[in-house]
């Protein structure tokens, strides 16, 4: 499969040749390691990335140091610290590599610029924040009704074949359980499968 950033775009949005050419030149390739933030909790973001290999995850990080676990990012996903880019504030989570990935990454200024020249690219960021707007309110909805089983098979659907690439610990971080609760319950289901 293509992974690619324009065509993500394309997929949303009907793309002319010139400015496909155009927001192709904008993009350039990053590769992130295993372990390595692509922003940094404090860090005033000023980009925003595609991943074409890899995964991530969205994490806040506590006083202490305890890690809670916001959201994943397999591949054909956009990576940003949205708020904190149209803030001009730092960002309040970190982005993570959880695989060696590689990004497609683009200067959200400039980006900007492109949506004097077609009204397609107003379409193509409404249509992103709107999925964002979405997918937060779901999550807020199970916290607040579903209990854990029920957040672990929300978490099963809504990430196809990515628990075997995601360490037991984060995904307990991003259910709001212990492992050892995880643990339990992944036996549990086992034994009513």
């Amino acid at each position: 499969m293509n992974h690619s950033f324009s065509h993500f775009v394309k997929a949303i949005v009907d793309l002319p040749e010139a400015q496909e050419q155009k927001f192709n030149a904008l993009l350039s390739i990053k590769s992130i390691e295993k372990g390595e933030d692509f922003i940094s909790v404090g860090e005033h973001p000023k980009t925003i990335a595609f991943v074409k290999q890899g995964l991530f995850r969205y994490y806040y990080s506590n006083a202490e140091g305890e890690e809670f676990t916001k959201v994943f990012f397999p591949e054909n996903s956009l990576l940003s610290s949205y708020s904190a880019i149209v803030e001009n504030r730092p960002s309040y989570f970190s982005i993570q590599a959880l695989e060696d990935s590689i990004v497609e990454v683009i200067n959200y200024q400039e980006f900007l610029n492109l949506f004097t020249e077609y009204p397609g690219w107003n379409t193509f960021l409404l249509g992103m924040l709107q999925k964002g707007f979405i997918a937060k309110e779901e999550r807020e909805r199970q916290f607040l009704l579903f209990d854990a089983e029920k957040r672990y098979i929300s978490f099963l659907e809504r990430y196809p074949n990515l628990e075997n690439r995601i360490k037991q610990h984060m995904i307990a971080s991003y259910l709001r359980i212990t492992p050892e609760s995880l643990s339990r319950l992944r036996r549990k289901m086992n034994l009513l499968s």
